[in-house]
């Protein structure tokens, strides 16, 4: 056995994921040295997540790394097209424009963000998350697994066993974020108590290749639903065909009878999937078969001491709505800009303690969301008059009279239109991934500050300039007279101020004096003439809902932490910053 080890850092990172590869990075970025463990080999062998919204695209442009990742993921425009048939090959049943491919949605989403939703899976994003993670700075330890650790108050030791050796590691740090997934070690050792349901249905997924492009290519999406006899995903009486790359990579989706044995995870079972899924014998590459349980649970509390949990660690959930890594690089979005600035001295400990308060209920809310579109499927069944999983020609029967020109007919194609739109929302609910509203002690809440009771914020985004909103996104001309986002003003670390032309003398003034004080790196952005950016569609002033001299302060995530209607209150912006940054509001001169 190798002598044991010691290592200091000032952030341990347990998981490489899609929530502690972004946890590292961000980390990396901001100049914080860490560490990455991963107990395994390398990155996610097999797809799994896949459906990336707006709102972690917006991160990766922060990062410098949209392009990239755009240039490997699929495109919405190859996204959109769900099928709902008796098989690939089989007949149509219905058809959904989803992820915001219908012409109305297409336009709310794209006056969202600056970014578009797309397709990668996690088999493509994993290693760009730590592979710049590394570049940066991160230190990634591979087969390295986490065991225990002691938060003595000051700092977290931690025991890790280097899985090729056997060798102890011991690794002291400033903090520890638990990132290692649906069964974390890390929360079960703080004793992180999850509420909810485990077990709501088995699913069997068929990761292989082959070129399915003459069944698909004409009709483009990234899911092809199929309602055939037995158990599928879920316990349902679905099969899925996922694309993982178009148009040769996929995931075949079925399920088995839970009052049965769990099947042996053959070779022959993979093949039988496959082929009642497309609906014929084709030849093909197996990749992987394995299982994958349905959970809805979450944590109510994620902070324990020096110790952080983030990502599926605290939420787990059904693929539904596609929010699962989504809300995992969400968390440490949100979670790395406080560790730097604790960290750097920068902000006082009780500004991690808000990554709790604001995350906590953005899981809570994914967990039942994800439930909820699992529910909305059970109506495309009762339609046809089916209860539950079903056999052939029960299925048959039913698929008949779908197909019958009679009145029975006729009431059950209605009914099952209307089922297929109450599905719906399960892929097209903007709002479920952009209208996070944070209530914490580092957003200076308003009193009067409400969002209109009349629209669907789950399926609607709403724009909002209120502190505890994400800043929204209009666009701007910059002085090269290329567009740019409101976004691309904010970010890397840094909080902003947003101001326009008639307050730069007083916010410059005000940001200088904050930033001697608070030791904080605080930017000055002037929108307006001579500015940084030119409001030239007029956008900026209907959204930014202040005067033109008023100002936003933005966080170093996006979401806007202040706002002020006009110049006269600058005097009031290291003190709101003190309130923010949990520092002495009272210093000692």
């Amino acid at each position: 056995m190798a002598p044991a080890e010691s290592i200091e850092t000032e952030v341990l990172v347990v998981g490489a994921g899609p929530a502690g590869g972004t946890a590292g990075l961000l980390l990396a970025t901001y100049g914080i040295d860490n560490i990455i463990l991963n107990k395994y080999a390398g990155v996610a062998p097999t797809p799994r997540a896949h459906i990336t919204n707006q709102r972690t695209m917006e991160v990766m442009r922060d990062l410098g790394l949209e392009r990239h990742v755009a240039s490997i993921a699929t495109p919405r425009s190859l996204m959109g097209e769900h099928i709902w048939g008796t098989s690939l090959v089989g007949d149509e049943l219905a058809r959904m424009m989803t992820w915001h491919s219908h012409p109305l949605s297409n336009a709310e989403h794209d006056l969202a963000s600056p970014c578009s939703t797309c397709d990668i899976p996690q088999t493509e994003l994993e290693p760009i998350l730590v592979n710049t993670a590394a570049a940066r700075g991160s230190a990634v330890r591979t087969m390295t697994e986490y065991i225990s650790h002691i938060d003595d108050g000051d700092g977290v030791t931690t025991r890790a066993v280097d899985r090729m050796t056997g060798s102890e590691i011991t690794i002291r740090s400033k903090y520890l974020v638990g990132a290692d997934g649906g069964r974390s070690t890390v929360a079960e050792n703080i004793g992180l108590e999850l509420v909810g349901f485990e077990g709501l249905g088995t699913s069997v997924g068929v990761y292989f290749r082959a070129d399915l492009s003459e069944y698909v290519a004409h009709r483009p999406g990234d899911m092809y639903w199929m309602i055939q006899p037995g158990f599928g995903m879920g316990g349902l009486g679905i099969g899925v065909l996922r694309m993982v790359r178009a148009w040769d990579l996929w995931i075949a989706t079925s399920g088995f009878d839970p009052a049965e044995d769990e099947p042996e995870y053959t070779s022959d079972l993979a093949r039988g999937i496959v082929h009642k899924v497309v609906g014929k014998e084709i030849d093909f590459e197996l990749l992987d078969i394995s299982p994958w349980v349905i959970n809805a649970i979450y944590a109510e509390d994620s902070v324990k001491g020096r110790v952080i949990c983030i990502g599926d660690a605290v939420h787990r959930h059904s693929p539904m709505y596609g929010l699962g890594s989504n809300t995992s690089i969400g968390d440490a979005y949100n979670l790395a800009w406080k560790l730097a600035m604790v960290i750097r001295g920068q902000a006082g400990p009780g500004l991690v303690m808000t990554y709790q308060d604001e995350r906590i209920p953005v899981g809570t809310q994914l967990v039942e969301m994800a439930t909820m579109g699992i529910m909305m499927l059970h109506p495309l069944f009762e339609a046809l008059g089916l209860d539950g999983p079903v056999d052939e020609e029960t299925m048959s029967r039913a698929l008949a009279e779908l197909r019958a020109p009679t009145p029975e007919g006729s009431q059950m194609r209605d009914a099952f239109r209307e089922a297929v739109a109450t599905a719906l929302p399960g892929f097209n609910s903007l709002g479920v991934g952009l209208n996070q509203r944070y209530s914490s002690d580092a957003v200076m809440a308003e009193d009067d500050a409400a969002d209109d009771p009349d629209i669907d914020m789950n399926l609607h985004f709403v724009a909002s300039s209120r502190p505890g909103a994400h800043l929204p996104h209009v666009w701007l001309v910059g002085p090269d007279q290329q567009r740019m986002s409101t976004l691309d003003l904010c970010g890397q670390g840094a909080f902003t101020v947003l101001t326009g032309a008639s307050g730069t003398a007083g916010w410059r003034d005000a940001c200088a004096s904050a930033r001697k004080s608070l030791g904080t790196d605080i930017r000055l952005k002037v929108i307006g003439p001579e500015g940084d950016a030119a409001d030239a569609y007029g956008d900026y002033a209907r959204m930014s809902e202040v005067t033109e001299s008023g100002a936003l302060l933005v966080r170093p995530d996006m979401f806007i932490g202040w706002r002020t209607p006009d110049v006269s209150t600058a005097g009031e912006l290291e003190g709101v910053l003190r309130r923010v940054l949990h520092r002495d509001l009272h210093p000692k001169e």
